[in-house]
């Protein structure tokens, strides 16, 4: 148990019966009447913002979120399969849950996997990754002087624009947290 006057940035409590993370908090004493703990915090499964006010000494739960490093392994239909690297335990994750953090994320690369009670909630891929340009139209010659891009497709599926210099077959180093292109992989 925690109660308000302990909250600091990035604790995270059960607030309704959901998993809650403190964004910014204010102790707060008046010139006249009680104290009270200013709190903005997000529910960390929906995603939600909420700014209260609480009692200093009102009582919360401390909610426990694990994170681990987890390898993608495959999909099947809507599941997605990741392997525990300690255990070798294969986890399936709905469709729903990761979203679009897979776009670009291919097997045997490693995942962070968010878990709250058992249940995982958030799928993050690794920040850079290299792939090959599986389709990719030729650049036009002369059109340098800008930054002008064309559309490609890389192995996963995924489209992106990259600069008309890129050809089909070359790999390239992919910011998949802004899906744009970085550079060519050495």
């Amino acid at each position: 148990m925690m109660e308000a006057s302990d909250f600091r940035n990035g604790v995270t409590f059960v607030c309704d019966g959901q998993p809650c993370q403190v964004i910014e908090f204010q102790h707060v004493k008046p010139g006249k009447g009680a104290a009270f703990v200013r709190t903005k915090y997000k529910n960390i499964i929906t995603g939600a913002i909420r700014e209260t006010s609480f009692n200093p000494t009102a009582k919360f739960d401390s909610a426990y979120i694990e994170r681990k490093d987890m390898d993608y392994s495959y999909r099947d239909g809507n599941l997605y399969y990741f392997m525990d690297q300690e255990t070798f335990e294969m986890i399936p994750v709905d469709e729903s849950v990761v979203g679009d953090a897979m776009k670009f994320v291919k097997e045997g690369m490693t995942c962070k996997i968010s878990i709250y009670e058992g249940n995982v909630f958030a799928v993050e891929g690794p920040d850079f990754v290299e792939l090959e340009i599986t389709e990719c139209e030729p650049g036009v010659a002369g059109n340098t002087a800008t930054n002008a891009t064309k559309p490609c497709t890389v192995e996963t599926g995924a489209t992106l624009n990259v600069p008309l210099f890129i050809n089909q077959g070359e790999i390239i180093k992919i910011d998949t947290r802004t899906g744009k292109y970085l550079s060519r992989a050495k």
